[in-house]
């Protein structure tokens, strides 16, 4: 009986392999869709809990806490909202004059008008954006040993924001990441958007050659997919069944399917006709070039040679034998052996020019010169986007390293054709195979496309093709299936998504995992009311109690939520009863107090100083990083710029380097940025501190902060030290706050007062 419920627990909680009852012959149980999750939100009547409130949240969640027996807070002060808004909003704080605006406004609507006004900002897409950006795994450079420059990524980091700003309904935002090249109408907008599905880390060196390499692409765009859309970690299914949730191999490769005729390529962002002739004159000279390389490497070709068999005799005398043996006469040990030295006796040209005759360097220079001569002659590069499409990733052109790095015996000699389809016909997607136990060289069955069986009502198609039949339409289908309302997954993850990032915790703790694994919603009721309100277009207009509206608007539900009591409930608020039976505040009875992300720590800071750059989109910036940490950029770029305004932009286009962190984004908890990050770690370690304390950055803008205070409030010790605390902390001093920085002042220099305000604790939370 032990063993057969360990076997059983193996298996996997749902027992795929221990049960009859299962859909088809997926192995999901048919009992699965009773998991809250897999079940369609219906929601259900507002409670009547009679007590004076309106917005249908604080209904739901007075109800819980009248069950609970717990008290909610009043209303915080109208500056401690003022500030929350702002933080939560744009990820700025409110300037004084800002502040004096909404206190001056008595008006019934005051706080509405407020919301509204800061959702048209165009910063509030640069906040709300650096939320979706990490669900994305964005970064401007390929990460891994090479950590390449990605010159054009910043176009799809431009369109995420743009996409916020405009109200992009959330299941178009969805459509275009992942089908964009597919829809109906395509734009350079769609395509580029496609980036999100090539945003992930890439080790660029023929994948074409390395199918391991293929798969565990894959494998990212199902986990980024996965998790960042529906709330499960599907990617726990490549080599087995899933442990804990009802996700079948089969579904991963069904996945794996949809996604595998995808390539990556680039699409010009200018007229057909030019973009033509731009790759057409590229193409002569790369064919003029072409015998020239050639003719260089067939220069350097003796001197690699001898410098490989030099590296060989470094190794073990059976290596060396079995390197000297005819390829067709080693045993499968030898040929492993064999391969992997081979490969690995990468030779420079540094080590090939030191040892060349001076006859052969003159005359490899003279070829060099010609080479060089043509690249001069090639046309200014074009505006691009880097994209995905479907296309046969087996006939790749050669990337950057190609040339140099890659598995010889790997590549693909039995099969024919082109890496983007340009007809005749109909685009036909390279095979797919079930790979047991998830290892490329086991394949299984040719598989079809498909979706996540537990979460899959109906019979959705699974390829929706173009009319011109230059793609699958595997990928539209996908996301066609995503965002219906027959799916149960994805609306209820965004909205608690969006509730996460306004009360500091989903109503599902988990953001990225619904499953078995995952915590249970605190809430449910209230989840799926406000999962089928986002998706019918309910929650708040601009115009205070509008119901009807855009579905799958995030503005309207940010509306909805923003007007609550709820959200506007003070933090400072201490009740001894409700903290024995609620200590963590699960079920909201006062409003968390919350550490502001990495990047509203550094632009809080550039906006007290007055030295923030509000310059909207393009290409990123890279703010002076120290020497120490410039040794460690040996790989790919860190380009170096001059501290001042031109780097003072805000902290979302910051140059993203896979390999090398931004170092105040690292202290304050930048998330992995190699997958899908939903949800950041908040820590509290001595290193804070000590940034905001000594860090270059901070003590020059506590400086420029200094300045302005004594600019604007003139040589007033008592002007100057109530505008800083507006300034830094959106309210004026209390008097013993007052005294305090009077005293530190006179014995010590504005400055000083100013780096402590960037210091207190308050700076860096929202309340």
């Amino acid at each position: 009986m032990i063993r057969q419920t360990l076997v059983a627990s193996l298996l996997g909680v749902w027992g795929f392999a221990a049960t009859a009852a299962v859909t088809q012959d997926t192995g999901v149980p048919s009992a699965a869709r009773n998991y809250w999750a897999f079940k369609l939100p219906v929601q259900a009547p507002v409670p009547d809990v009679a007590v004076g409130l309106d917005n249908p949240i604080d209904r739901f969640l007075e109800r819980t806490r009248q069950t609970k027996g717990l008290d909610r807070a009043p209303r915080a002060p109208r500056l401690t909202l003022l500030r929350r808004a702002y933080l939560d909003l744009v990820g700025l704080p409110p300037s004084p004059a800002e502040a004096a605006a909404f206190l001056a406004d008595t008006s019934p609507d005051a706080w509405e008008k407020l919301i509204d006004t800061l959702l048209a900002s165009p910063h509030y897409g640069e906040r709300w954006g650096r939320h979706w950006l990490d669900v994305a795994r964005y970064a401007d450079s390929s990460g891994f040993e090479q950590d390449y420059d990605r010159p054009n990524a910043w176009r799809y980091r431009d369109y995420v924001i743009r996409a916020f700003n405009q109200d992009k309904p959330y299941d178009v935002f969805l459509k275009e990441q992942i089908a964009g090249d597919e829809l109906d109408t395509t734009t350079d907008e769609t395509f580029i958007a496609t980036g999100f599905l090539r945003a992930g880390p890439r080790v660029a060196f023929r994948e074409k050659d390395n199918p391991e390499r293929r798969y565990e692409y894959l494998d990212d765009l199902i986990a980024t997919t996965g998790r960042g859309v529906l709330g499960l970690t599907v990617q726990c299914a490549r080599c087995h069944n899933h442990k804990f949730d009802p996700i079948p191999q089969r579904d991963y490769y069904s996945l794996v399917a949809t996604f595998f005729g995808y390539v990556e390529t680039t699409h010009p962002l200018v007229p057909r006709a030019e973009a033509d002739a731009y790759e057409k004159k590229l193409r002569d000279i790369e064919a003029r070039q072409a015998p020239l390389k050639a003719e260089v490497k067939k220069i350097e070709a003796p001197y690699e040679a001898k410098l490989r068999q030099e590296s060989y005799k470094k190794f073990p005398e059976g290596v060396q034998r079995a390197i000297a043996k005819p390829e067709g006469e080693r045993t499968p040990g030898e040929q492993l052996l064999a391969q992997q030295v081979i490969e690995g006796a990468a030779v420079g040209r540094r080590e090939i020019d030191r040892i060349m005759t001076p006859d052969d360097a003159a005359r490899k220079k003279a070829v060099a010169d010609r080479i060089a001569a043509l690249d001069k002659e090639k046309p200014k590069p074009i505006p691009v986007a880097e994209i995905v499409t479907d296309g046969d990733y087996r006939f790749a052109p050669d990337g950057e390293g190609d040339e140099v790095i890659g598995c010889p015996k790997c590549r693909i000699t039995d099969a024919t054709g082109t890496f983007l389809h340009d007809g005749p016909g109909k685009y036909e997607a390279p095979p797919s195979y079930f790979l047991i136990r998830g290892d490329p060289n086991a394949k299984g069955s040719v598989m079809k496309p498909g979706f996540v069986t537990a979460a899959t009502y109906g019979n959705p198609p699974i390829e929706i093709p173009p009319a011109d039949g230059r793609t699958s339409g595997r990928r539209r289908a996908l996301a066609e299936w995503l965002v219906s309302p027959q799916n149960p997954l994805t609306a209820r993850v965004i909205v608690n998504r969006i509730w996460h990032h306004h009360f500091g915790r989903g109503i599902v703790a988990t953001l990225d995992n619904f499953g078995k694994m995952g915590d249970a919603p605190t809430h449910p009721e209230l989840l799926d009311y406000l999962a089928v309100e986002f998706m019918k277009g309910g929650g708040r207009g601009p115009q205070r109690g509008s119901r009807d509206g855009v579905p799958w608007s995030i503005k309207r539900m940010h509306r909805l939520i923003m007007t609550s009591e709820a959200y506007r409930m003070a933090s400072a608020f201490e009740n001894a009863a409700d903290r024995e039976k609620d200590p963590q505040n699960q079920y909201l009875w006062r409003f968390r107090a919350q550490r502001l992300d990495a990047e509203v720590v550094r632009d809080s800071i550039l906006a007290a100083s007055g030295g923030i750059n509000l310059t909207i989109g393009g290409p990123p910036v890279f703010p002076p990083l120290p020497k120490e940490l410039m040794t460690e950029a040996n790989h790919g770029i860190w380009k170096t710029q001059t501290d001042g305004p031109d780097v003072w932009r805000r902290s979302v286009y910051v140059y993203r380097k896979r390999g090398l962190a931004f170092p105040m984004f690292q202290v304050f908890d930048l998330p992995e940025q190699n997958v899908a990050s939903a949800a950041r770690y908040v820590s509290t370690v001595p290193t804070q501190a000590l940034t905001l304390l000594n860090d270059a950055f901070v003590l020059r803008h506590a400086q420029l902060f200094a300045e302005r205070v004594k600019s604007e409030a003139g040589d007033d010790p008592a002007r100057q030290i109530d505008l800083a605390y507006r300034i830094a902390l959106t309210r004026p001093p209390s008097q013993t706050e007052l005294a305090i920085a009077w005293d530190a002042t006179r014995t010590g220099s504005l400055v000083d007062f100013t780096h402590v305000l960037l210091n207190v604790n308050e700076f860096v939370y929202a309340r």
